[in-house]
């Protein structure tokens, strides 16, 4: 099996048209921002909660939330200020004044930004969920650099169980290849491929805020030139771009 080809799309196509189009759909989940008691908020500590803490302590914090309270009104918006916070798009393309206030929201509320570029801890156990569903009992974890790192073959118990500790970023596959989960380096969602009808019903099952890439959106969607769409989950929520 050829799972090395199975790593994170490249920039400068339609996220659709990856891995030779075998997937129907592809739904970007965004990685929920984390809200902590009191005593682990930024005022409080000035310290990033380890993972235990979020996984023990934190709870989803959603991106329909976060805009409420920043004025940062599209999804694009937000991830746009989530990307220029951490320096991963070239100065000319920043929204300074978006990061500014994403930045005095989270030093004044309990709430943490995610951390890019990895399987965010509050959503590995849906992750998990959906190879449940699937009645996979296994996954295939394809690396960053599948060249020079491993893949394996992990077992879901072993990783629900924190047995195996879970991959921080890369591509979870169903050894039937029939749907996966990547994330890329500075990111600050994860790309959910498979049949649209299930990847439908695990982000209904699991909550999983994001949206359906058209066939033109790209890896830089926050760019709306780049063809940005209207979150299909909760369309109440996000105005179309």
């Amino acid at each position: 099996m050829e799972y090395d080809r199975y790593i994170y799309p490249p920039y400068d196509a339609p996220l659709a048209d990856a891995y030779g189009g075998l997937f129907e759909s592809v739904y970007v989940i965004f990685h929920p921002f984390v809200s902590v008691p009191d005593h682990l908020a930024w005022k409080a500590t000035k310290k990033y909660p380890c993972d235990e803490q979020i996984l023990s302590l934190g709870t989803k914090c959603s991106w329909a939330s976060v805009a409420a309270k920043t004025g940062l009104s599209t999804c694009c918006k937000l991830n746009h200020a989530l990307l220029t916070s951490t320096e991963s798009i070239a100065s000319e393309l920043c929204d300074y004044p978006a990061r500014d206030a994403l930045q005095s929201y989270l030093q004044s509320a309990s709430v943490w930004m995610p951390v890019q570029g990895r399987f965010e801890p509050l959503l590995q156990m849906d992750f998990l969920d959906a190879f449940a569903a699937a009645g996979q009992e296994e996954l295939i974890f394809v690396p960053e650099f599948p060249h020079t790192d491993p893949i394996q073959l992990i077992h879901v118990s072993s990783l629900r169980s924190r047995k195996d500790a879970f991959p921080s970023r890369g591509t979870l596959l169903a050894p039937d290849e029939s749907f996966l989960l990547t994330v890329d380096w500075d990111s600050f969602f994860t790309l959910f491929y498979g049949p649209r009808a299930f990847v439908t019903e695990m982000a209904r099952l699991q909550h999983l805020e994001g949206f359906f890439a058209t066939p033109t959106t790209e890896h830089f969607w926050f760019n709306y030139s780049l063809g940005c769409c209207v979150v299909t989950m909760s369309p109440e929520v996000w105005p179309a771009a």
